[in-house]
């Protein structure tokens, strides 16, 4: 005879009992790395600027480094000429003072010389000798950027929170930051169990299947932020089960599990949980995926997902993966990429359980997936799904519906 299901929970309740166990078992850890390694990284604390930038006057485009007063009325037919007495590249400094009657030829990006206050661009310009011709009228500060025209010193520059993408990275560069703190990645380990499951590198005997969930869950754990490892396949034995549980935890922050979950004569994890730690839930109101487990052991959460690679997908992502990407630092609305939509097909629910149906988008028009949860094919070519309510038996085609995409 196997277990019992724990009374079974409904959805919202094992949402927050899953949320609250987070909660209680982690603290939000940072670390310090490179800004050469940040990228997809998020930022533990609100950063604020060093410097001004840019960190003096800067020239915006090739030309001459001039006193604005001394092109008044300069056109083509009757040009103001100025004698050229130095030429600044970009990093170089010059002694020389822009008097009136006088000009520095100068590289975009060079610092603006002292006594001008304006560029007249290459293209404007006529140059002979060490004299040129200005063939245009510039206006103060026309093409100079200020000191601290972008970024004052001491002004909020990026948010706690942030997701560093290339631009905020270069944001941290131009203020010097060689390192920053950010979120420390939770780590993540997985295990898939089942005497039927085999990996990809061995032989596929008759009534074996290969492995799915073991690196599907991996990468979505790794999605939400956390540093996941797959740790292999372990069969339906309780001492291995138990084993491989203990030797997990001694390496990983939470530790997931897919298959032996149920209550049959060969599901070992709730057995095991219970013996090791403190089982919070057996079971979910919800299809697929009611073979759900939630525990602590050892101030560790191990979370039991069904063994088929659909239920086990859907549970992590509808109960697992707000929680799990709260602890990474990332500030994300779950569920809040809704289309509406008409089925297509009439849909049959089981009343008292939550039903989250796969379905296509096509336009206004939503399909639903009829597959079982072992078809892992559906996966692939679902948009989203649908919630049917326990209390509905039956949405039928040509009912409008809310559809819930996938990120």
């Amino acid at each position: 005879m196997g277990v019992e299901f724990l009374k079974i929970k409904e959805c919202d309740d094992a949402l927050n009992i899953i949320q609250d166990l987070f909660d209680e078992n982690y603290n939000f850890l940072s670390e310090e790395i490179s800004c050469s390694e940040a990228y997809g990284r998020i930022l533990y604390e609100d950063v604020y600027s060093r410097i001004d930038f840019p960190p003096f006057d800067k020239a915006l485009k090739d030309g001459f480094a001039i006193l604005s007063e001394d092109s008044f009325g300069a056109s083509e037919e009757n040009p103001n000429t100025l004698d050229v007495i130095d030429f600044l590249e970009a990093g170089s400094t010059t002694d020389k003072v822009v008097e009136k009657g006088k000009c520095i030829e100068i590289s975009t990006g060079a610092a603006l010389p002292e006594g001008s206050d304006a560029i007249v661009m290459v293209e404007y310009c006529e140059k002979f000798d060490d004299k040129v011709n200005l063939l245009t009228t510039a206006t103060p500060s026309q093409d100079v950027a200020s000191k601290g025209s972008d970024i004052k010193e001491g002004n909020l520059i990026l948010k706690k929170g942030d997701f560093l993408n290339p631009g905020k990275i270069g944001v941290l560069l131009s203020q010097g930051f060689e390192n920053i703190e950010v979120f420390k990645k939770p780590t993540v380990g997985v295990i898939s169990s089942g005497n039927e499951v085999t990996m990809q590198s061995e032989e596929l005997t008759h009534g074996k299947i290969y492995d799915v969930n073991g690196n599907m869950i991996k990468n979505a754990a790794i999605s939400c932020g956390a540093n996941a490892e797959f740790l292999g396949i372990v069969q339906d034995d309780y001492k291995l089960v138990k084993e491989n549980i203990i030797n997990a935890l001694d390496e990983v922050d939470i530790l997931l599990c897919s298959g032996g979950t149920s209550a049959g004569q060969g599901d070992v994890m709730r057995t095991v949980l219970d013996e090791l730690g403190e089982v919070y839930v057996h079971g979910i109101s919800v299809q697929p995926g009611k073979p759900t487990i939630v525990a602590v052991v050892n101030g560790k959460v191990v979370i039991g997902l069904p063994g088929n690679p659909v239920s086990a997908l859907m549970i992590f992502n509808v109960f697992v993966a707000q929680a799990l990407t709260k602890l990474s630092g990332i500030n994300k609305e779950f569920e809040n990429k809704i289309v509406k939509g008409k089925m297509t097909r009439r849909i049959h629910s089981p009343v008292g359980r939550m039903q989250y149906q796969l379905v296509k988008v096509d336009g206004e028009n939503v399909h639903p997936i009829f597959k079982d949860s072992g078809a892992i094919f559906s996966l692939s070519t679902a948009d989203g799904y649908v919630k049917v309510p326990k209390s509905v038996e039956i949405l039928d085609e040509g009912e409008n519906v809310e559809v819930y995409l996938f990120n």
